[in-house]
């Protein structure tokens, strides 16, 4: 969220150097997911600020939000109340989700900010496919309000590894997997990635709507999401190839068009940074601040990449 809030407000229409009086607004990120092993609903609120002031331990304190109040309600159902919960106080594995949510690649949690978030701990909120929910968040004299849908799953019928294309590589291999896309639906997806027992990551470009496969059962290779603090790290050999041996744990998502516009424009932006890389507005569905709320129906797949 962190990096969320920072690259969020570098997004602004218009850049005034030295506008400090530019006022800050609440940036939400928010989850709600159906499915196997899916993980609790849950909330993070922080501050944009310019990306062009300085970065100390007091503005990263000051960035997260606290003392909000968070309710959730499923269109026709009960309303839940978010209980607030800071770092040490959150359960695994959340508390490695909020940290990859955050961007933080750490094993500890000494020295970090105080970072909370708003969870439903007891699992009250009901999260069914084909489910409407709409997020409240009333703090500082805001109201903030948001909705989002969790649409019917489309899983994957399989996931295999082949050997890669061009020249052999007996250490590397392709995800390969195949889908049955229902017709005349718009179906959105997107996809994280996780090597042996680290965290679930997205792929550089993690979206993707059906417009050139509406209703088709097909094939399609599918990139391992890399590791990476900067782009110069990237080795263009083995990119989005998995080592033989590891093993591959796939979260693929079906997600509704607003949640897929959101990841769109964002990861664009995050992508073709630089002075002559052209501007896109990120997709908000944020009223009353800027971020995401967006449901999941999810499956999980799990294989051991063939060691030959």
């Amino acid at each position: 969220m962190m990096v969320f809030a920072i690259m969020i407000s570098g997004c602004e229409e218009e850049f005034i150097p030295g506008g400090e009086d530019i006022e800050s607004q609440i940036v939400v990120e928010g989850y709600i997911e159906a499915g196997e092993n899916a993980l609790p609903v849950y909330v993070l609120l922080s501050r944009s600020f310019p990306f062009y002031n300085d970065i100390d331990n007091d503005r990263l304190n000051d960035l997260f939000v606290k003392g909000a109040v968070v309710t959730v309600t499923r269109s026709g159902g009960e309303t839940v109340e978010l209980t607030e919960l800071c770092l040490e106080e959150i359960p695994e594995p959340l508390r490695e989700e909020v940290l990859a949510v955050l961007g933080i690649q750490t094993d500890t949690i000494s020295g970090l900010p105080d970072i909370c978030a708003y969870v439903d701990l007891m699992n009250e909120v009901i999260a069914d496919e084909g489910g409407t929910y709409d997020l409240k968040v009333e703090v500082e004299g805001r109201t903030i309000t948001s909705t989002t849908t969790i649409p019917p799953h489309v899983p994957l019928d399989s996931v295999w590894f082949t050997p890669p294309p061009g020249e052999p590589a007996d250490s590397l291999a392709e995800m390969n997997c195949r889908i049955s896309d229902p017709g005349g639906i718009e179906n959105y997806y997107r996809y994280l990635t996780a090597v042996n027992s680290r965290r679930l990551i997205p792929n550089l470009g993690s979206v993707t709507d059906d417009a050139f496969f509406d209703g088709q059962e097909f094939d399609f290779p599918l990139q391992k999401a890399e590791y990476i603090t900067d782009t110069a790290d990237l080795d263009f050999n083995t990119f989005g190839l998995w080592n033989r041996g590891d093993t591959a744990t796939l979260k693929w998502c079906s997600i509704d068009k607003a949640h897929h516009d959101f990841w769109l424009t964002f990861e664009f932006n995050r992508n073709n940074q630089g002075p002559f890389s052209g501007y896109t507005r990120v997709d908000f569905n944020i009223d009353g601040g800027i971020g995401i709320w967006g449901g999941y129906s999810v499956s999980y797949y799990e294989l051991i990449v063939p060691p030959e």
